[in-house]
């Protein structure tokens, strides 16, 4: 049986025995006929909120919050129908933003490809620069008292539109509505608050729950600091297509995307699966081992105790080079010992959250990657190379016997399988 896994921009092919896969997948969700056509009736005809376009007035300054390139948002599609909705609007009054969080910032024709080279030199398009208090200002305060900072453009013009995609999430239960101001544009201190141990522990704080989630509630009383006036999410499909907009008054229009979300992605497995190929839905999703741990989270929550998990993600970008994750997963002499020092009171590093939730899966399960990064630094991170993921499937079977079977998530964190006895 050939199996196509989501990887990089070309997919992957791989032959494994017929009798014994078991493919779990999304419900396919056709793309929109007329996405145009479909954006402006979504906009003009909103969920719980007035027309886009008599939520801005002519003399509003503008701030527009796109995802960066962490995600697959259609950017370069969806900004033009949008500034056509502001056309009432000076193009001097918008500035377009990019939500990077703590990842890094966009190249100049990085950021040409992600909006479209007519939107980057008709507006300012800016990177989020969490690190730099100069271009930040105080939104409020957390709920135990915290002080915010958000990017200074967002927090002081007069209105503000955030875009973004709606998809599960291991941590937020599903990315999308507050999410693209909270932590997207946050200060570091606070995106190092948010991601606190105790919270990314917590079992609440996992795939398909919004409701009672740590994680999902700070994004929303934090997001919600600044009034955030119009809100235009989208569900896509494999081929990248939009399936839906969900527009409007951002917990409503939020909370209905989520629930479609949920019925094309949630998916009952009867058994725990000894054997479970994954993939972290290919780019821009796989650029590193940073963003692959949701696919080897979404494998974790169908895998047997001391199963095997084998992701492919082509990690062109490595860890990445920049940040703490490396360094974190090579430092410590087991995922045990990462916990252990992760979970220690007072410890906190950028990166830590992602290396935990990692961990995590480490101890439940043996992990394999096929990947483009080198097989040394792979072993360094306590996970396996695998350069035939064929050949490898076929050692576990032969190692878990005749009756085992092999579960797929061809477009890995896209699905959320979980246990239905659970």
């Amino acid at each position: 049986m050939k199996v196509t896994l989501q990887y990089g921009t070309t997919g992957l092919d791989v032959e494994l025995p017929d009798e014994r896969v078991d493919v779990i997948a999304p419900r396919h969700v056709s793309g929109l006929a007329g996405e145009r056509a479909a954006f402006i009736g979504a906009v003009r005809y909103p969920i719980g909120s007035a027309p886009l376009a008599s939520v801005i007035g002519a003399r509003d300054r503008v701030a527009v919050a796109i995802p960066d390139l962490t995600r697959p948002f259609p950017s370069a599609r969806v900004l033009p129908w949008l500034i056509d909705e502001l056309s009432h609007v000076s193009p001097k009054n918008i500035v377009i933003l990019l939500g990077t969080g703590s990842h890094r910032a966009a190249s100049e024709s990085e950021i040409a490809s992600l909006v479209g080279a007519e939107i980057a030199s008709a507006f300012p398009v800016v990177n989020h620069n969490a690190h730099d208090p100069s271009g930040l200002v105080s939104a409020g305060r957390t709920r135990d008292g915290r002080d915010v900072p958000m990017n200074r453009l967002y927090v002081e013009a007069d209105r503000r539109i955030v875009l973004g995609f709606i998809e599960p999430h291991f941590m937020a239960g599903f990315s999308g509505g507050y999410k693209g101001v909270f932590p997207a544009l946050a200060g570091i201190d606070a995106i190092m608050h948010y991601h606190r141990a105790a919270v990314i522990g917590d079992p609440r704080s996992t795939w398909g729950v919004l409701e009672g989630n740590p994680t999902q509630d700070q994004i929303r009383f934090n997001g919600s600091l600044v009034p955030l006036d119009f809100l235009i999410n989208v569900t896509l499909n494999r081929q990248r297509e939009i399936t839906g907009y969900f527009c409007g008054a951002v917990r409503e229009a939020h909370d209905r995307g989520c629930a479609f979300a949920k019925d094309t992605a949630m998916i009952a497995c009867r058994d725990a699966y000894p054997i479970v190929v994954t993939s972290n839905s290919g780019a821009p999703l796989d650029q590193n081992l940073y963003q692959t741990v949701k696919g080897i989270s979404a494998a974790a929550q169908i895998v047997a105790e001391d199963g095997f998990i084998v992701a492919a993600a082509r990690c062109q970008d490595g860890f990445p080079a920049h940040g703490n994750f490396r360094r974190l997963l090579h430092e410590h002499r087991s995922p045990r010992a990462l916990l252990d020092t992760i979970l220690q009171d007072g410890f906190s590093m950028a990166d830590q959250w992602q290396a935990q939730l990692l961990a995590i899966a480490q101890l439940k399960a043996r992990i394999g990657v096929f990947s483009e990064i080198a097989a040394d630094e792979i072993v360094r991170s306590h996970l396996e190379p695998v350069t035939d993921i064929r050949a490898r499937v076929t050692e576990e079977l032969d190692r878990a016997g005749s009756h085992a079977r092999i579960a797929v998530l061809p477009e890995g964190p896209m699905t959320i399988p979980y246990l239905a006895a659970s």
